[in-house]
Order: C-alpha cells, then sequence, then structure tokens
C-alpha cells in the first residue's frame, strides 16, 4: 500500500467566494469501531475540515472497511489517508490491514505528505516469541504526522495531523513534536497552519507550551487546559492529550470538548477557525 491515498467525494460548492469561517473537528476515533456513532456525530456537525487519528483500512476489527473512506462518502468529503502502521494481527499476508490518519474536507486536498519521525518506540515491532493475535498488537511502521494543504477557492492553508508516540516518555513526545515545529517554521513560516492531533501528552504549560509559542502557534483553548479522555479505571482520571493549535492569520474560536460522546475512548474537540 502506498503511504498515502486519497478520495473525492465532495461536490462542488455552490458558492463564488469563500466563507469567512470554516468547522472543524479533531478526534482520535478509536479504529472506527463505531463508525455509525462517529459518522452521526461528525454529520452533525457540518464541519469543513476533519482530523482524524488512529483509523484503519482492511482490519479485521472494523470489518475490512476503509474507514477513511467510508466516511468520506458518507459525509460527502474528500479524504486523504495517512500509512502509519501495518497491523499484523489484523490481516494476512495476501490481504494486510493497516492503521492511520486521516483529514477530511469539504475542499479540495492538495500537497500531502507524511513526517514519518526519526525517534520511534520500539514498542510495537515483532518479536518471535509473541504470537500474531489479540491482544498482541504487532506493528509495521511508526508515528507520522499527516501534511496537507486545504485550497478553500484559493485561499489555501496547512494542516498537521498528529498522533504522537503512546508508549516512552514525554521527551520522545517533544521531540516529535519539534519535527512537526521545525517543518512549519520551513514550509510554512508565516503560516497559516493548523496543528491538531492526539498527542499523548499534556501541552498547556511548561516547556513544551513555550516550544509552541515561540514556533508561532496559538493554542485554540488559550491558557485553558482541556480534559480529552474519560477515566478508564475507578483509580484512572481523564488526560489532557487532544490539541489544536494555529498559526499566521488563522483564529480560533467556540473551541469545545465534546465530553458526551461515547463513539470513541477520546471526546471529540470543535473550533471554528476564521
Amino acid at each position: 500500500m502506498k503511504d498515502v491515498i486519497t478520495g473525492n467525494f465532495a461536490s462542488r460548492p455552490a458558492q463564488f467566494w469563500p466563507p469567512q469561517t470554516l468547522r472543524v473537528v479533531n478526534w482520535n476515533i478509536d479504529r472506527g469501531l463505531h463508525l455509525h456513532g462517529i459518522t452521526d456525530f461528525l454529520a452533525f456537525q457540518h464541519a469543513d475540515v476533519l482530523i482524524l487519528q488512529e483509523v484503519d483500512v482492511n482490519a479485521k476489527r472494523t470489518r475490512k472497511l476503509n474507514v477513511a473512506e467510508e466516511l468520506a462518502r458518507a459525509l460527502g468529503m474528500n479524504y486523504v489517508f495517512g500509512r502509519e502502521f501495518e497491523e499484523l494481527t489484523q490481516g494476512s499476508s495476501t490481504s494486510p490491514a493497516y492503521h492511520g490518519q486521516a483529514t477530511l474536507s469539504r475542499w479540495r486536498l492538495k500537497n500531502s505528505r507524511l513526517i514519518r519521525f526519526h525517534r520511534q518506540s520500539g514498542f510495537w515491532r515483532p518479536r518471535w516469541f509473541l504470537p500474531r493475535t489479540e491482544p498482541f498488537q504487532e506493528r509495521l511502521g511508526g508515528r507520522i504526522a499527516l501534511v496537507t494543504d486545504v485550497d478553500v477557492m484559493g485561499r489555501v492553508f496547512t494542516v498537521y495531523n498528529l498522533h504522537l508516540e503512546s508508549r516512552g516518555n514525554d521527551n520522545l513526545r517533544l521531540s516529535q513534536l519539534s519535527e512537526v515545529l521545525d517543518d512549519a517554521a520551513r514550509n510554512v513560516p508565516h503560516g497559516p497552519a493548523l496543528v491538531a492531533g492526539d498527542l499523548n501528552f499534556d501541552i498547556s504549560e511548561g516547556q513544551t507550551a513555550a516550544l509552541i509559542q515561540r514556533g508561532g502557534f496559538r493554542n485554540v483553548f488559550g491558557q485553558s487546559r482541556v480534559y480529552t479522555t474519560p477515566a478508564h479505571t475507578i483509580l484512572g482520571s481523564p488526560r489532557s492529550i487532544d490539541w489544536a493549535f494555529v498559526s499566521g492569520h488563522l483564529d480560533a474560536t467556540l473551541a469545545q470538548v465534546h465530553a458526551n460522546i461515547k463513539a470513541s475512548d477520546h471526546y471529540p474537540i470543535t473550533f471554528t477557525l476564521t
């Protein structure tokens, strides 16, 4: 499979000038296991851009669907899928399964590419003594950022769709985030750019917040810390790990966490770009 696959299901916009605002959803959809609930929420949002993590293609657990394409078709959107891992326990040698990120939009998507991070965890690599069955999640590949330009009737901004490492420490995640910010500084030095995804750590303060600010980005939640996952156990606590920040002449308003949505083990976040 190619590192990036695309599909186009959006109709031609029935307007003659770019809109003043864009509705955005960022969400780790937990592979697409609850696809009907995911589709229902996204349809209700009438969003212009969807930034999704943990998206399956041809995996047994999600009925061998191309989840990104199913969503794009149902919602009338274009999509780009970036391959993060080959899921060895979910496919076969003749019908491999994949997992990654997807960016969808009602507008044209172009210049898509991957940043495959230099520093990766060794946690997912296959080991001879582990069977290739669940719950052993053996994989080939590594964490990525999916980079895509969104062309809104000639006005273009760049979307970085991130899924940072869930295994390892915050130093590893900070290194991966730094690669994204360095790429943005080289390729979109004056913006506009949108960085969003499942970062797997809290970026609202300290060294990470300062790094983001120095890169010219602004947190869509301002100075607030928000919780984007439920408590998974009695002793567990909710976590602040899903984020979005903007640069250049993009501004974000009406940022919200939808903690009532149960179609994933992460809550969706929404906001409006102006």
